[in-house]
C-alpha cells in the first residue's frame, strides 16, 4: 500500500491503489469507506483502470470533517504579520469544498480576492480520541496535497476566518494518499510548492511546520474524535497573493499547480464564476 486515490469511474467512485500504469480497485467506494474497513488487500480478481486520463475524485469525498491549520509555517506567519502562536490555529471545512485534483475551480462572482494555499494535509486512517503521540502516529493513513483557496475579502470581513474558507467546490485535494513510509515518515521534509501560469508563487518544506502533524493530530483529537478519513489540512507557506506588494489574486483562465515532493500535484484550471 503506497499511493491510494478515489477515482470517478461510469457515474460512480472507485478506491484504488496505484500499480505501475493500473489503478487496482480495492472494492470500496472512496478511501474514507477503505480506511473504515481497515485497509484490507485488495482483491485476488480485482479489476484495473488505466493510469493514463484518469478522473480523479477528492481522495475523501465526504470525510466527517475537514480541519484546517493556520499559521504553521514561521515565513508565512511573518509575511501576514503575526507572531508565532503558541497553539494551533484552527478553523474548519465542509465535504461540499472538495473537488478533485485535476478538476476547474470556479471563481465565485462574489470575490474580487481568490487566492491560492498549498498544504500538506494529513488523511486520517484509524479512529482516534485523546491520542498519545505513538497513537496519533499510527492514526495517520497518509499525506496528501490540498489547495485551501481562500476568498479573502470575505474571510476578513470578522476576526474569525470561516467564511473566507467554504465556499462550494472550490478546494482540490489530492491526487493521492501516499503512506507515511513512502516520504520519510510522520514528520516528512518534504518541498512544498505553487505555480501560478509558470510563476512560482510558493516554495518551502514542510519540515518547517511549527506544529508537525503527529501533534496536530493529538491536539484535534483531543477535542473530538478523529474518524478514518478525516483530513487535517497542516497550513500554507509564505508566498500568498494576499501577502504580496501590490496584493496578486486569481481572476481566472489561470492555470494553478500546487505540489509537494512526493505526493504529486493538483493542476486546476480558474473559471469565471
Amino acid at each position: 500500500m503506497t499511493k491510494l486515490a478515489t477515482i470517478r469511474i461510469d457515474g460512480t467512485t472507485k478506491a484504488v491503489r496505484l500499480e505501475g500504469d493500473q489503478h487496482v480497485d480495492l472494492g470500496f467506494t472512496d478511501l474514507g469507506a477503505y480506511f473504515a474497513a481497515g485497509s484490507p488487500a485488495a482483491p485476488a480478481d480485482a479489476t484495473t483502470y488505466p493510469v493514463e486520463n484518469a478522473d480523479f475524485a477528492p481522495v475523501v469525498p465526504n470525510p466527517s470533517k475537514v480541519i484546517c491549520v493556520g499559521h504553521n509555517y514561521a515565513n508565512h506567519i511573518k509575511e501576514m504579520g503575526r507572531e508565532l502562536p503558541d497553539y494551533p490555529v484552527l478553523f474548519p471545512k465542509f465535504a461540499e469544498t472538495l473537488i478533485g485534483a485535476h478538476d476547474d475551480i470556479v471563481k465565485p462572482a462574489e470575490t474580487e480576492a481568490f487566492d491560492w494555499e498549498v498544504e500538506l494535509t494529513i488523511v486520517i486512517g484509524k479512529e482516534v480520541r485523546r491520542a498519545s503521540e505513538t497513537e496519533a502516529a499510527d492514526a495517520i493513513a497518509g499525506f496528501t496535497v490540498m489547495n485551501d483557496i481562500s476568498v479573502r475579502d470575505w474571510q476578513f470581513r470578522t476576526i474569525e476566518w470561516t467564511q473566507g474558507k467554504i465556499w462550494e467546490a472550490t478546494t482540490p485535494v489530492g491526487p493521492y494518499v501516499v503512506t507515511p513510509d513512502e516520504v520519510g515518515g510522520v514528520h516528512p521534509a518534504l518541498q512544498v510548492k505553487t505555480i501560478v501560469d509558470d510563476q512560482v508563487m510558493q516554495d518551502d518544506n514542510t519540515g518547517t511546520l511549527v506544529f508537525t502533524p503527529t501533534f496536530l493530530v493529538q491536539y484535534i483529537s483531543t477535542m473530538i474524535t478523529l474518524k478514518p478519513g478525516d483530513i487535517i489540512a497542516t497550513g500554507t507557506p509564505a508566498g500568498v497573493g494576499n501577502a504580496r506588494d501590490p496584493k496578486v489574486f486569481l481572476v481566472g483562465d489561470e492555470v494553478v499547480v500546487t505540489s509537494i515532493e512526493g505526493l504529486g500535484e493538483c493542476v486546476n484550471t480558474i473559471v469565471k464564476g
